[in-house]
């Protein structure tokens, strides 16, 4: 009777535990990624630019059909040539703007330059292709330079754009009428320019959204794996040798001696069992350092402060050994929580190094500094914390003042098989 009201119990628990956490979502890491890449704004994919950039080009048919009212084929050829090469380098300059700026730079001169050229050949006619050239350079400049550059530049572009309507003889009216253009659109292309950087930014955002709930993910999972599992592989296990106890009481028999048997191969295996979810179950759960610079980051910005991080933090991610990263993971999230709480720091910034065969991690800060001994572990539970997971795995803690004399260090080295040979993934 009372076995039977243990297992009715224990049975009675594991439902209504499975009852109360909610079902598991059918979306995967990977599908969450893939969700966050392909959403964007409508408008801004490449044939859409194509097109919004190449419609304006269409006012060009004004100053290229006057240039058939002369009648020599040589000055016809050169207009349509300039046009043609205005046109041919002005499209590419506003299409690689973001990826190539150094080479729309370029191209933004070149530009620049058949402008002044039909204004100076063909006259006043050709005045408007200025407002093309700031276009191009609210969009080029921004991407080289900063605001206050990118707007200097647009200045000058507007101070080119008068000399040659005085060189031209072009009436104040319509100058004035142009002027207008050439300065407004090239600042609203600057914004808009802008938001294409903060629609990149937030497609980045996005990403670590999913990321961050694709890890919550996992670690609910192997929240539930262990809660509702291992209760009761625990149980059978305690079941099965509870009853070859009470067997081992009954006279001996070739009978008894095969359940015997039985009930040790059902404890083995359950046993087992258990093992191989506690080992899957702490692999979902181990971090990784990918997961805790994404974390760093937000942590760091809703404090206000800023992080200098390396990519290639992320990138390094899961490429040496699991049990060094996740020791690494740890001591930086206990070191970000540090920078946080205690140093008062503006600035924090977060570097990888790789030599033979060790791995360093180092955290560094522009707050109040360090106070205590140069390499003492010891002095806070967070610190002890990270020097004892460190020594488990042959590492150890070091800590002290920044290169810059103010400030805190902490670098964590862990030593790993797989770890490069002299190289250091900091640039």
């Amino acid at each position: 009777m009372a076995t039977r009201s243990t297992e009715a119990a224990t049975e009675q628990a594991s439902t209504e535990q499975a009852a109360t956490e909610p079902a598991a979502p059918g979306w995967t890491e990977e599908a969450l990624l893939a969700e966050a890449r392909e959403r964007h704004v409508p408008g801004t994919g490449t044939r859409w630019r194509w097109f919004f950039s190449g419609v304006w080009l269409a006012y060009l048919i004004q100053p290229v059909s006057e240039l058939f009212d002369h009648h020599s084929a040589l000055w016809i050829a050169g207009g349509l040539l300039i046009t043609a090469a205005f046109c041919a380098v002005y499209m590419p300059v506003l299409m690689i703007h973001d990826t190539r700026p150094r080479l729309a730079g370029y191209g933004l001169g070149v530009i620049a330059v058949l402008a002044a050229v039909a204004c100076a050949v063909y006259g006043k006619n050709w005045t408007p292709l200025w407002i093309y050239v700031s276009a191009a350079a609210g969009m080029v400049l921004l991407a080289l330079f900063d605001r206050r550059q990118a707007s200097l530049g647009i200045a000058v572009i507007a101070a080119c754009y008068l000399f040659f309507c005085w060189l031209t003889h072009l009436d104040v009216g319509s100058t004035v009428a142009i002027l207008l253009p050439v300065v407004l659109i090239g600042l609203a292309m600057m914004g808009f320019r802008m938001q294409l950087v903060l629609m990149h930014e937030l497609a980045q955002a996005r990403e670590t959204v999913a990321k961050l709930a694709a890890n919550e993910e996992r670690l609910r999972l192997a929240r539930d794996m262990h809660d509702l599992t291992g209760q009761s592989l625990s149980m059978i296990t305690l079941k099965s040798e509870l009853a070859a106890k009470r067997l081992t009481r009954l006279p001996d028999s070739a009978e008894r001696d095969a359940i015997l048997t039985e009930l040790g191969d059902v404890s083995r295996v359950s046993r087992q069992t258990l093992h191989d979810i506690r080992e899957a179950v702490s692999g979902y759960r181990r971090p990784t350092l990918a997961i805790e610079v994404i974390t760093a980051r937000s942590a760091l910005e809703a404090a206000g402060i800023s992080l200098d991080d390396d990519s290639r933090l992320t990138m390094r991610s899961g490429m040496f050994d699991p049990e060094a990263e996740a020791v690494l993971a740890w001591c930086l999230r206990e070191a970000v929580t540090n920078v946080i709480r205690h140093s008062r720091a503006r600035h924090c910034r977060i570097r990888l190094t790789e030599r033979a065969g060790e791995v360093s991690l180092e955290v560094t800060d522009d707050g109040h500094g360090f106070s205590g001994p140069a390499g003492d572990s010891a002095s806070g539970s967070g610190l002890r914390g990270m020097s004892e997971r460190l020594s488990a795995v042959d590492g150890h803690l070091s800590l002290g003042r920044a290169d810059t004399g103010r400030g805190f260090r902490l670098t964590a080295t862990v030593r790993t098989e797989t770890a490069g040979t002299g190289h250091n993934c900091s640039p």
